[in-house]
């Protein structure tokens, strides 16, 4: 039973299954992930920050703070050279993780997992991302 649940909750992951049904709220996710990203680019931090759940915001409470943890740690999501959505997956009603494949100032693959959360105003905001090295074809 267990390793049909897995089975299950791997190819959900991987995208074989149906389409998830909170594709809208997916949609939503990425916007909320694409804006900051291109906040970023364009070196607009306020808004940045705006895509900053509260959970973040109240460890980073202000623009600086939070602009400094970004830049010290996520190059590159703070300046990405392109970046690309991947798979997603609708953990509850109300959190979404999504995956961004990244090329990194330094040319390099990454890859993002971001967590959303769906917030009372209806938009959904980051509440963390985990960012590391990825496989290239050839590498």
């Amino acid at each position: 039973m267990r390793l049909r649940l897995a089975a299950a909750f791997a190819a959900i992951w991987l995208g074989i299954s149906p389409a998830i049904s909170g594709e809208a709220e997916i949609k939503a996710a990425q916007s909320s992930i694409e804006a900051q990203i291109r906040a970023f680019l364009e070196g607009d931090n306020a808004l940045a920050y705006s895509y900053a759940a509260p959970n973040i915001q109240r460890i980073y409470p202000t623009v600086e703070q939070f602009m400094a943890m970004v830049q010290n740690g996520y190059q590159p999501v703070w300046k990405p050279r392109n970046f690309a959505f991947g798979d997603a997956m609708e953990m509850s009603p109300t959190t979404i993780a999504q995956r961004v494949m990244i090329t990194g100032p330094d040319g390099r693959a990454y890859e993002a997992v971001y967590t959303l959360a769906l917030q009372d105003d209806g938009t959904f905001r980051i509440t963390g991302v985990s960012l590391r090295g990825a496989a290239t074809l050839g590498a």
